[in-house]
């Protein structure tokens, strides 16, 4: 997932360009295929030894268009473009002109990003339903047509947000937190990896490119919007049978504002419980667990709550 392209004065959403054009020689020099939009469902489904990759970007910042849109346009590499509808147009943002240009393209998804891109996930039903029918409408009217994807603002959701997402219609909705798409994740969850000046540098790119999926049943708890009351939550994770050296298997949280590692045990053989010892302080508490495997790759998944203060 990216967002700003050339942008020093925002590191924590921009990538520099030589170090973009570096990733997608990874990528290449890896034999990973670029995914087309239009194909992704069966790709989750069909050749699962297959390695591959999913370009998303949010918000449709010019800076993408003027700097990385050549590149991939050139390249024809697929991906997705989401675009929050309030803001096109505006300051350093692209306009209805330079979207239907990349709507053309036979590589190019437009992605719903909803109309406000405010904190959503804090708002009631109503409120939510009523953003994201604006942004539809919208699209409509100007592309002819909703999207099938979905990107929540600030990858932040609640089973309730899931549910208005599933209702109006969309196919596929992905957040922000990290890890490996396979056929066991929800559609309505699907996790990406950030990319930025912090966390885009060659050596986590590449180490990035060699992540495996962590298949799992279940996570608990399943709704992603964390009430005070249960703030820390117990975190039971189901995996399916026969991962290899699962015990092997190493966690991390951000309780207390502090990354540490994590307190696991198993209450049975593929079911695992972590428990975070201080409550999650900042709006996003995150968990990341990951396997070592052979020949240098790992298996990950990442799990993101978004910390009410109700």
């Amino acid at each position: 997932m990216y967002h700003r392209f050339n942008e020093s004065k925002y590191p924590s959403t921009n990538i520099q360009l030589d170090v973009f054009k570096n990733q997608l020689e990874i990528i290449e020099n890896e034999n990973m295929r670029f995914i087309h939009p239009n194909d992704f469902g069966k790709k989750i489904s069909q050749n699962k030894q297959e390695r591959k990759v999913l370009l998303t970007i949010d918000d449709g910042l010019l800076s993408f268009y003027q700097n990385a849109w050549p590149i991939l346009r050139d390249k024809k590499i697929p991906f997705i473009l989401f675009v929050n509808t309030r803001e096109v147009g505006a300051f350093n943002y692209m306009t209805w002109s330079q979207i239907l240009e990349l709507h053309k393209n036979e590589n190019v998804e437009i992605g719903n990003h909803s109309h406000s891109h405010e904190y959503l996930v804090e708002e009631k039903e109503e409120v939510i339903k009523n953003d994201i029918i604006k942004s539809i409408n919208i699209f409509k009217n100007k592309l002819g047509k909703n999207s099938d994807f979905f990107s929540y603002p600030f990858g932040e959701y609640s089973n309730e947000f899931k549910k208005i997402i599933k209702d109006l219609g969309f196919k596929y909705a992905f957040g922000q937190h990290s890890g490996v798409i396979d056929e066991t994740k929800d559609y309505f969850e699907l996790p990406r990896f950030p990319i930025n000046e912090k966390y885009g540098d060659v050596k986590r790119f590449k180490t990035l490119m060699r992540t495996l999926p962590f298949k799992y049943k279940s996570i608990v708890p399943e709704d992603k919007y964390l009430l005070q009351s249960n703030n820390p939550p117990v975190v039971k994770i189901k995996f399916l049978e026969n991962i290899k050296g699962l015990k092997n298997i190493n966690c991390f949280s951000n309780e207390g504002n502090k990354w540490r590692n994590s307190e696991i045990s198993f209450k049975e053989t593929n079911l695992l419980e972590i428990k975070i010892a201080e409550k999650f302080i900042s709006e996003r508490g995150r968990i990341n667990c990951s396997l070592k495997e052979n020949d240098g790759f790992w298996r990950w998944l990442g799990i993101q709550y978004v910390v009410s203060d109700k």
